[in-house]
């Protein structure tokens, strides 16, 4: 959005459009962050202790933080169920409206900038929308992958569009138009030929739907699945998923039907066309032999073209019903990632009896570091069906929930974070018994 000449209210609009998506993947932390800070500013000035010497165990003093961190999950559940998809919405029919009611942001002034297959420059925009450009150069691209073929030149423009269509209009005035020729023979490349004409008035039409996926990540363009609630998302899977069986079954049918495939009945007898005719090759000549063959092998290749692509655009079709469960189960995934990171922030800041912004920031970034990791890991590769989406989805707060409860274990009954006795006590007793073997081979010697 930098150098656009975007005013400040559109930008604080496009901004708070966007934030609520983040909320998913700050709110965790925050929680995480925030409990250690406090359970380890309580253990580090030992109020712990006083609470203990008094009858109150760490279990009660999480007790009305407890309830806290659950009315927040809720409130969680409901804010990515209703206000995100919401503000999904807005957010990229905004993005869209920008293109199309400020088409100069297409183009940034005094560098140049590809739209499409052209790259344009202009020196100086003007007008309430920046929509009157002084000395325009545009590059045409060739599709040939030669390089540039078309240089056109003019003193002045005027970029037009509408609302209601994503092409973007560029009215040229008073320029020049030059084109090199390819020539026919090899010799005359060095004399490098080129066309060149003059105009009043040419005008150029873009394509603004490139714009549109460029400027975000062409899935959350494409997919509407992060824009939708929990009883739309089911909805919506109800009907992608009929559609799938649908269109497999109808392949299946087809493909049945083109290749003319016998039947097996229960008592195992294969039934054909016609069973008079044990082999029908056998009473054709070698010619019309090589016939048949050419055609069984252009019908297979044929019939393996067909699959190939069916299996493409069921792969697309089962790919976007991953995406539509994961986006469900997100919903319910930020509840319990909330209450997952307060039952790891508040046994381990009690634990390491440190507060502030020093080691529980170091502990709350690596144990968030490994949560999205395996949240990202676990959702691509749902996406692509090698994981059902349920696990997919789920797949960071399964891993994480035997820590919480681990810690929290260790912090209601005092227990650090690791034993050192377990591990020091072999390492003594090996110690100690080589030292009395080598003692006693000294007595004896």
């Amino acid at each position: 959005m930098a150098g656009k000449d975007l005013d400040f209210f559109l930008i604080v609009k496009f901004l708070l459009f966007y934030s609520p998506k983040v909320v998913p993947l700050v709110l965790p932390l925050s929680v995480l962050l925030a409990s250690i800070m406090t359970f380890g500013n309580f253990a580090e000035n030992y109020e712990f202790a006083a609470m203990k010497s008094s009858g109150i165990s760490l279990k009660r003093a999480m007790r009305s933080l407890q309830y806290f961190i659950v009315l927040l999950s809720i409130v969680a559940f409901f804010f990515a169920n209703s206000i995100i998809p919401k503000a999904e919405y807005k957010f990229v029919n905004l993005r869209k409206n920008i293109l199309q009611q400020k088409p100069s942001m297409a183009i940034a002034e005094g560098q140049f900038s590809n739209v499409g297959n052209y790259t344009i420059k202009v020196d100086k925009k003007s007008g309430p929308e920046g929509n009157f450009l002084e000395k325009v150069t545009i590059h045409k691209v060739s599709n040939l992958g030669t390089g540039t073929t078309v240089v056109i030149k003019a003193k002045t423009g005027e970029l037009m569009s509408s609302e209601k269509s994503n092409n973007l209009q560029l009215i040229l005035y008073d320029g020049n138009y030059y084109e090199s020729i390819e020539p026919k023979r090899f010799e005359d490349k060095n004399k490098q030929p080129f066309a060149k004409s003059s105009f009043k008035k040419y005008i150029i039409n873009f394509d603004l739907s490139p714009l549109e996926k460029a400027s975000d990540n062409q899935e959350n363009i494409t997919n509407t699945n992060t824009m939708l609630s929990v009883n739309e998302l089911r909805y919506t899977l109800d009907s992608l998923q009929t559609s799938k069986q649908k269109d497999v079954k109808s392949f299946t049918d087809n493909i049945h039907q083109r290749l003319s495939l016998v039947s097996i009945k229960p008592d195992n007898k294969i039934e054909t066309k016609d069973s008079l005719v044990s082999d029908v090759l056998s009473l054709m000549p070698t010619h019309q032999k090589a016939i048949v063959y050419d055609i069984a092998r252009s019908n297979v290749q044929n019939t393996k073209f067909s699959i190939e692509g069916s299996k493409i655009d069921i792969a697309s079709k089962i790919k976007n019903i991953n995406n539509h469960w994961l986006a469900l189960y997100d919903k319910f995934v930020i509840a319990y990632a909330c209450l997952l990171m307060f039952f790891i922030g508040a046994p381990l800041g009690a634990i390491i009896r440190k507060g502030g912004l020093g080691l529980p920031i170091v502990f709350a970034v690596m144990i968030f570091i490994i949560f999205h990791f395996i949240n990202v890991f676990g959702k691509k590769i749902a996406q692509e069906d090698g994981l059902t989406p349920f696990l997919g989805a789920w797949l960071s707060s399964i891993i994480l929930t035997p820590l919480g409860l681990l810690l929290f274990y260790r912090a209601t009954n005092d227990i650090g974070l690791i034993n050192m006795d377990v591990i020091m006590d072999p390492i003594h007793k090996f110690v100690n018994k080589l030292f009395s073997n080598s003692k006693k081979d000294k007595n004896d010697t």
